[in-house]
């Protein structure tokens, strides 16, 4: 199944749709403002389990997730310091991955063996009103396999995904980039990945 929504206003009904494939433990792919990902209920085991299988990921390898705005932090993260929150707030929404400690209220299987968790606000309304219908975050992993490219064409990732998911969201093609992945765990930001969003002012 595939919908085309609405980059900018996304279409209520389609967003209810989508939310409530979420809730039954359905697994969506759906754009980022990096690359589509594949995606679903945070707290369903079975369906987090899924995307792994889909991935092609090995069971360590931490997945991302995707929060509303900043007020989900304090559920979902512990420490985070000021210079984290305003390091956030200001780069949020935006294409960075933030890699917190995590609180005991992120799901076993999200949290890596450091006990921490990346989390996402991305800048793309169709995710974001997702999020926010669904009530609590979705993760979200790339949609592309080991040794694979990124996918960046819904109608492709619809003829190599679509009997492996229940939902295709269709928000056009995407200059994919990974998000940028910083450590912000200690005192100072660690960069674990350069992707789109720009890191070079913590590396100055």
């Amino acid at each position: 199944m595939m919908f085309k929504v609405n980059l900018q206003n996304p279409q209520p009904r389609l967003v209810r749709k989508t939310t409530e494939i979420l809730e039954k433990g359905g697994v969506i792919i759906c754009p980022t403002d990096t690359t589509y990902g594949i995606g679903c209920d945070l707290f369903n085991k079975k369906a987090v389990e899924r995307v792994y299988r889909i991935k092609e990921a090995e069971p360590d390898k931490p997945l991302s997730f995707i929060c509303a705005d900043l007020k989900d932090l304090s559920t979902y993260a512990v420490g985070v310091s000021n210079y984290a929150y305003q390091t956030m707030r200001r780069l949020f929404p935006g294409p960075y991955t933030f890699v917190l400690r995590a609180s005991k209220m992120v799901p076993k299987i999200m949290r890596s063996r450091r006990k921490t968790v990346g989390i996402r606000i991305p800048d793309n309304e169709i995710c974001l009103s997702i999020v926010r219908k669904l009530g609590h975050p979705i993760v979200s992993t790339s949609v592309a396999q080991p040794r694979d490219e990124v996918l960046s064409d819904p109608e492709e990732i619809h003829a190599r995904f679509g009997k492996r998911v229940d939902l295709v969201i269709d928000g056009g093609v995407l200059l994919s980039d990974l998000s940028s992945v910083v450590g912000l765990c200690g005192e100072a930001p660690v960069v674990i990945r350069e992707g789109k969003g720009n890191v070079r002012f913590f590396l100055e």
